[in-house]
């Protein structure tokens, strides 16, 4: 049995972790802004952000402050009693969107979980017990719960455990003839992503977000928005709905609601939540003092128009970069997305080699994601400094050439 003095090496985590993950070689030991150091020292520019959680960057001092202070106060009360961090964030929250009620969760998988039941939860009450009918869409994620990865549109994630829930379609994106194909007076919810993220970095159409409230409206179904990492500034907005003036019935957040701190929430009007009653849904830590506390700090910064309005220039210093890099290298057939959430599609040639550029940009010193086997994803603070872009993006385009040779 290896002693507790042992050092720690990747090695250990082949030894003590459930084979799920494929993690780096290097093991990030500390961060700062938008830089983070391993265990030999070695910098990186980081532009992964947790995948697209740490919106402030990596220990943010306001953040800092708020997790001292509050641990420093109340850790855990377990939802028996309320809170103030969590109280003052639902009201925050409240002020600033279509929502009249919140709860929170600790994941965008558990914000899903609540989402889909609570819609099928109150088109059974208010409507019909058969009024069950889901549609996603394809290549869409919403989470590894049983529920939320049969709901997300990708059958390598749900296939293999069994029987899944019953009553989810899949179409595809962007297609509004697939959705009123499908559509009917069965149908409690539309669940959709308004970027799809893990699916390539897909913006919905304002044209099809609004068919889609059309169709909702027309059958007295519920739109629920996906908003886990298009949510909270990444797109420019607080949130995407307000960029497309589309406004569902539930929207989920998570990632960058807590800037690291593992947090989500749900939040929909008064009528919706009323289906709900006590005893409905619970989460243990859902909604405790330490999260909600940093939450708190990183919404105050993140809902500014600072903040927000400084989303766009970055972007287009991305862009820029991404674009010169083609134009030297010739790799990518697209730069899509939204906002600080990027993606660049890689030309038919290097087709499912996202991975590998992932990996010489990490031999390069600059921490980056894919989306699928084709895309490569940027998901950096919302307040990268231009320096830390200009530094990060030469790390990447010296990895690109290493690829292409």
């Amino acid at each position: 049995m290896a002693t507790e003095q042992a050092a720690i090496t990747r090695a250990t985590f082949d030894e003590v972790i459930l084979p799920i993950y494929a993690p780096a070689e290097f093991i990030p030991v500390k961060g700062k802004g938008s830089r983070v150091w391993d265990q030999q020292g070695n910098e990186y520019v980081d532009f992964a952000g947790g995948i697209a959680v740490t919106a402030l960057g990596h220990c943010h001092p306001a953040l800092v402050d708020a997790l001292k202070s509050q641990g420093e106060t109340l850790w855990h009360t377990s939802n028996v009693f309320t809170n103030e961090p969590a109280l003052k964030l639902g009201r925050k929250l409240v002020a600033s969107t279509f929502a009249e009620r919140v709860v929170f969760m600790n994941s965008g998988t558990e914000a899903n979980e609540t989402a889909f039941k609570l819609a099928r939860y109150y088109a059974s009450t208010r409507h019909s017990p058969y009024k069950t009918k889901i549609i996603a869409f394809n290549n869409a994620f919403h989470g590894r719960s049983f529920f939320t990865v049969s709901v997300g549109g990708q059958a390598k994630y749900s296939d293999g455990f069994g029987p899944k829930p019953a009553d989810i379609i899949h179409v595809p994106f962007n297609d509004l003839h697939a959705v009123k194909a499908v559509m009917d007076d069965h149908t409690c919810a539309v669940v959709v992503e308004p970027i799809q993220g893990e699916g390539g970095v897909l913006a919905a159409t304002p044209e099809f977000l609004k068919g889609l409230r059309e169709l909702c409206d027309e059958h007295q179904a519920l739109l629920v928005f996906d908003e886990v990492q298009s949510g909270m500034g990444r797109t420019g907005s607080l949130f995407a709905y307000q960029y497309f003036g589309v406004t569902p019935d539930i929207l989920t957040s998570a990632k960058a609601l807590g800037g690291g701190f593992p947090v989500s929430v749900v939040l929909t009007t008064e009528e919706i939540a009323s289906a709900f009653h006590v005893g409905s849904h619970g989460s243990t830590y859902g909604g405790n003092p330490l999260a909600c506390a940093v939450a708190g700090a990183a919404f105050d910064i993140i809902n500014t128009p600072e903040v927000l309005g400084g989303v766009s220039t970055r972007r287009e210093r991305f862009v820029k970069h991404l674009k010169n890099i083609d134009a030297e290298f010739d790799v990518f057939s697209d730069v899509r997305g939204m906002g600080l959430l990027i993606g660049a599609e890689l030309k038919p040639q290097y087709k499912g080699r996202a991975r590998d550029f992932l990996h010489a940009a990490a031999h390069e010193g600059v921490m980056v994601l894919n989306a699928g086997p084709d895309v490569v994803r940027f998901a950096p603070s919302l307040v990268v400094e231009s320096a830390d872009i200009d530094e990060g993006m030469a790390r990447f385009a010296a990895a690109v050439k290493k690829i292409v040779g």
